[in-house]
Order: C-alpha cells, then structure tokens, then sequence
C-alpha cells in the first residue's frame, strides 16, 4: 500500500508539472498571439482625402527582406519637397491614420501613410514591434526622397510612435518626430497589460506577467529567432539625435504616461507634452486646437 509520503509527492510532482505545463501553453498563446495580429478591414474607401485637395496614389515599395508594403501618397504640387510619414498602432491600418491627413496637407506637408508590416494591404507575416519595423521606415525614406521629400518627418501612435523612435536612432534623415502614446519597451508594456488582462492583485501583477511575458520572448526566440526583448525605443532614444515631441495623454490606460516621462528622461533634447483627460492615442480628438499648434509648430521648428 502507498505511504501518505509517496502519495503526497506525487500530488506535488503532478501539480508541479501541470503547472509548468500551463506556463508553458500560457507562454505559447501569448507569443503567437502578440506576433499574429488580426488585419482590420479598409474602413474609409476609396478616397483618405474627401476634402478634396492634393491628388494621392496607392503606392508601395519592397522593404529589405523582399516583403511588399502598401501606402497611400498625397504629394502638395506646390511644396512638396516637405513631407510627413504618419505611422499607425498595433491592430490598425492606415484608415486609422487618415485623420491626420488635413492636418498636414491644409499645412502644405506631403504626406505618406503606410500600413505597416503584416497589417492593412502590406504583405509579411509577423509584427515585430520595431524590430524589422524600423528597417521598413528606412524603405519609405527612401521612397519619400527619390519623390522629391528634402525635409522629412514623422508622426506615429501607439506602435507607430514606438517604431518612429526605434527608427530615428538609425537615420537622421527625420528633421523631427511627434510620437504619441509610445511604450518605453516592449516587456515593459507587455508585463503591464498581461497583469492587467489576468486580472491579478497589484502586488502580484509583476512576479505571474514576467513569468509569461518572458516565457513568450523566449519561445518568440527559439521558433521565429525574434528578440522582442531588444524592442526598445528606450535604447534608442539615447541614442537618436532626431528632435522628438513625445504627446501622452493623462488618462491613458493602455500605456501608462510613465512610459512617455522615462522616454523623455533618456534624452534631454525631448520635448514631453501630458495632455489632460487624454486617453490612449485621444490627445488629437481631446485637444484638436492644442495639438495642432504644437505639432505643427514643433515641425516648422526643424525645417531646413
């Protein structure tokens, strides 16, 4: 007959196991799940401009590792040498950047609005956060310089905000950047909304999300050979020598505001704009007037 010792480690040994084993699925489903993000649909068809205006084209370019991007291109027939490319967050496409899109052109900027990597119309399989992202912004440089761009910048949300700064400590072909919304990095933000997401106490939303935050990284590794632990527009902002606005909104729930002051800690040249009752990537819509005058006025700063 079984002891009450034997028994009871082999309960431990089978808890023990089925909780590693969990970790493990857990880890899984989260690396998948952050790499594969659903396309939304084209929701503003078939002209981003109504206003009328500036012509503008579908265009697209083969970014470095053969994959096929997609924008639209809106070029001002009599200032078109200056130019703005708007990047769109995590899920989205660039419909979600047409809002911008009089902000600009009514200001005489050429603007480029692409999907980015794996989202809208652009072709590649998995988002990397800035990874190969930032290496695709360097594609559109190009693009914009070889149709007549001299002074370029760039506007981005969410992702898009955390790529324009993982790009900029690549080129200084940026004159200056507005990047709202940033995360810091990307386990950091990633730890942040798994506690969030499991609905854990506070105290406990550190230790069980980096068990699984970090658990995916690795796995991200040893399958797709990603290190999604180097997307880090922290890094790069110490590094980047582009003028960056850096717009958060107070109420921001999605990435903390905290993200955004530690941005601007990491480099001294930053400008931080915390805009009250904003919610994630919201300061445009909480604020129009306010936002306008400063981004606008932030770029007319740095033109050449």
């Amino acid at each position: 007959m079984m002891s009450r010792r034997v028994l009871g480690w082999l309960v431990i040994r089978g808890a023990a196991i089925s909780l590693i084993g969990g970790l493990v699925a857990g880890s899984v489903i989260l690396c998948n799940a952050t790499l594969h993000v659903a396309k939304p649909a084209e929701t503003i068809s078939p002209n981003p401009f109504p206003r009328g205006g500036a012509p503008w084209s579908n265009v697209t370019v083969r970014a470095h590792d053969g994959v096929i991007l997609a924008a639209w291109f809106s070029a001002q027939p009599k200032q078109q040498d200056n130019c703005v490319m708007v990047l769109h967050g995590i899920g989205d496409s660039k419909s979600g950047s047409a809002g911008f899109a009089s902000l600009f052109t009514d200001a005489g900027y050429s603007i480029l609005m692409p999907d980015s990597r794996a989202h809208g119309s652009s072709g590649g399989e998995l988002v990397t956060y800035g990874l190969q992202e930032k290496l695709d912004v360097l594609d559109w440089l190009r693009f914009l310089h070889l149709s007549g761009c001299r002074t370029v910048f760039g506007m981005g949300e969410s992702m898009g905000a955390a790529v324009l700064i993982q790009a900029a400590a690549l080129t200084s072909d940026f004159s200056a950047i507005a990047a709202e919304s940033s995360y810091s990095t990307l386990m950091s933000i990633a730890d942040y909304r798994v506690g969030r997401t499991l609905g854990l106490p506070h105290w406990l939303h550190n230790p069980i999300s980096e068990i699984f935050v970090r658990g995916a990284s690795a796995f991200a590794k040893l399958r797709y050979g990603i290190d999604l632990a180097s997307a880090s527009p922290l890094a790069s902002m110490a590094e980047t020598r582009t003028p960056i606005l850096l717009i958060h909104g107070t109420d921001d729930t999605e990435t903390p505001p905290w993200h955004s002051r530690r941005l601007a800690a990491a480099n001294s040249s930053a400008s931080l704009w915390l805009v009250p009752g904003a919610p994630h990537c919201g300061a445009y819509a909480t604020s129009r007037a306010e936002f306008r005058e400063r981004v606008l006025e932030w770029f007319a700063r740095f033109q050449r």
